[in-house]
Formats: structure tokens, C-alpha cells, sequence
């Protein structure tokens, strides 16, 4: 089994996409009211890495953006959160990059994604060729690099690449519905991903979608980590998460707050798990961590820019009254 203990080098490779998001301004406005707007990073890779960032981390980013404007934003914002971006390309012709138009709302809440034609579907085979995966500690990607072409062919030959480089594979199931071509084709391509992955995680509704309907999600996530995978996390939305390894089993709870919006929680706990592993802590304290960040996050607006730093994790940890009974 792969080494886990090469995560602590706090260095990661992620594959995936990066965007652009809209939030309608001031927060609580519907969009179709809405005059003026905030933006931001977008896309769960990018929003993964600026959470790593944050907690002081390292973070390179490999896909493709649009060569216009919006491609240009999304190189600025990787800049401005310190994610390496050597390996990002910029595609010309129709490619566009993804946008998102997301409330800072709970009732009612809308997100407009708009990803045809998206630029880092773009990503080859020949860009992730490119990286010397030797240099970082782990590869982190989210399914979304898997639905189409080339970039899902590109991302299983990164996680070739990866493993023979030693590293381990850290797979954020993530899945778009819009973005497939049939869920038949879906469920096909993340069983073969899952099944090269050392971490998996991913709520009921994903990993139900794997196994065929939701009540045999569970069994799926087990039968992961009892077969290839080193740690699965599934998680259950306000019933907390459930973490399986080969050995163990626990529940946890999550950490209660006044939401201000519902997106953004599964980057920003990928993020602060992570994090939490490579700083050492005990499993189920990464799992706890990951979940106090993904609370921080949908409290604030935006995603990326609501990445809490450590400090600020530390803070809530030793404020809140504590996460709810699993």
C-alpha cells in the first residue's frame, strides 16, 4: 500500500479545474435582483488549493484556462493565494472557463454553473507529462477532471504517473451530474478511479451513486476501504461523517453554525483535513478539523476567499462549543 506518511511533506499536486465565481451582492440577494456582484476564484481544484494555502501549505495546480480575460482572472487569483500555477496552460479557440453564479443565501439557495465547452476539459495527456510528480507528496484531484475528454484520459495517466512516483492519491468524488455525458458512463469511470485511490471522500449521495442507489452507498464506501483504498470518509451532511479504513470504523459529528450559504463546504473540508494530516494529527482530529473548516467556510462568502487559516481553525476549535454527537 502507498505511503501515507509522504503527505506530511505538505506539498501536493492537484489536478483539476480552476474558475470563476459570481456572488450576487450584498449577501441574502437573489440573483435575478441583483445589480452588483463579487468575484472570485472558482473550482473545486483551485478552491482545494487555496485552503491548503491558507493553512500553510504548498499547492500546484495542473489543467487548462481560457485564453481571454476570465483565464487571465483565474491566473491572478491563483497568484494571489500563492498556488503554483507552472503547469497551468492557456487554451485558445472556443474553450471557455467555467463560471458559477451562487447565492450567499440557505432559502432558496441558486447556483448557475455554466460549463460548456469548458477550457480545462482541455487538459492532455502531454501536460501532466510534464510534471515532476517526484517533488510533491501526494496527488489530489476531484471528479470533475474525469467527465470528459481528454482530460479524464490525462488524469488517470497523472495518477499513473503519481503512483510511480510513490505518492498517494487523494480523490474528492465531487460529482456533477451536467458535466457527463450518461451516469452510466459516471459511475463506470469513478469505480475505476476509486479503485486506484488511497483517499476517498465523498458524501452518501456520491458514493450511492457509485454503488447503484443510495442505501448501498455505504457498503460501497466499505468495500473501498477494505479492498484498495487506505482511508474513505463518507460523509452524511448534518449527520456528521462516518470513516472507514481497513481495520476501523468511527463516527463524528459536525460543528453547528448560522450558515450564510451551503457551498463551498466539501473544498474547504478536503482542504483542512488534508492539512490536519500533514501536520500530524490523529485521524479522527483531521476528520473534526476538516469539518470545523468546511463550517467556517459556508458562514462566510465566497469559497476560496472563506478558507480559513489555521489560526482561524484554532480560534473557532477553541470557541465553539464543541461538534454535535455522532
Amino acid at each position: 500500500m502507498t505511503d501515507l506518511s509522504r503527505i506530511s511533506q505538505n506539498d501536493f499536486v492537484i489536478v483539476g479545474r480552476a474558475g470563476m465565481d459570481f456572488y450576487p451582492d450584498p449577501p441574502g440577494t437573489k440573483t435575478e435582483e441583483a445589480s452588483h456582484f463579487f468575484a472570485c476564484l472558482g473550482g473545486s481544484s483551485a478552491n482545494i488549493g487555496a485552503a491548503i494555502t491558507r493553512h500553510g501549505g504548498k499547492a500546484a495546480l495542473v489543467t487548462s484556462v481560457s485564453d481571454d480575460a476570465i483565464g487571465r482572472f483565474a491566473l491572478n487569483q491563483l497568484a494571489h493565494y500563492g498556488i503554483d500555477a507552472t503547469h497551468v496552460k492557456s487554451v485558445g479557440g472556443e474553450a471557455r472557463n467555467s463560471l458559477a453564479v451562487v447565492e450567499s443565501r440557505v432559502e432558496d439557495h441558486q447556483s448557475v454553473i455554466y460549463r460548456n465547452g469548458a477550457a480545462d476539459f482541455e487538459m492532455t495527456i502531454d501536460d501532466v507529462a510534464a510534471v515532476d510528480y517526484a517533488d510533491y507528496g501526494a496527488l489530489i484531484t476531484t471528479g470533475t477532471v474525469l467527465a470528459a475528454e481528454p482530460s479524464r484520459s490525462a488524469a488517470f495517466h497523472a495518477f499513473d504517473l503519481a503512483k510511480q512516483a510513490g505518492l498517494p492519491l487523494i480523490f474528492d468524488l465531487d460529482y456533477r451530474p451536467y458535466s457527463w455525458p450518461s451516469a452510466a458512463v459516471a459511475a463506470e469511470t469513478y469505480s475505476r478511479a476509486g479503485a486506484l485511490c488511497d483517499i476517498i471522500i465523498g458524501n452518501d449521495e456520491e458514493f450511492g451513486f457509485m454503488a447503484g442507489g443510495i442505501d448501498k452507498g455505504l457498503d460501497k464506501a466499505r468495500s473501498l476501504a477494505r479492498s484498495s483504498a487506505a482511508i474513505v470518509v463518507y460523509k452524511m451532511g448534518e449527520k456528521g461523517a462516518i470513516t472507514l479504513t481497513a481495520d476501523d470504523e468511527f463516527r463524528t459529528g459536525i460543528f453547528p453554525v448560522d450558515a450564510l450559504k451551503p457551498t463551498g463546504a466539501g473544498d474547504s473540508f478536503m482542504g483542512g483535513f488534508i492539512a490536519s494530516m500533514a501536520a500530524g494529527h490523529a485521524l479522527s482530529d483531521c476528520v473534526l478539523r476538516g469539518a470545523a473548516c468546511a463550517a467556517i467556510v459556508v458562514s462566510r462568502v465566497g469559497c476560496a476567499p472563506a478558507m480559513p487559516t489555521t489560526a482561524e481553525l484554532e480560534d473557532f476549535l477553541a470557541t465553539h462549543p464543541g461538534p454535535t454527537e455522532a
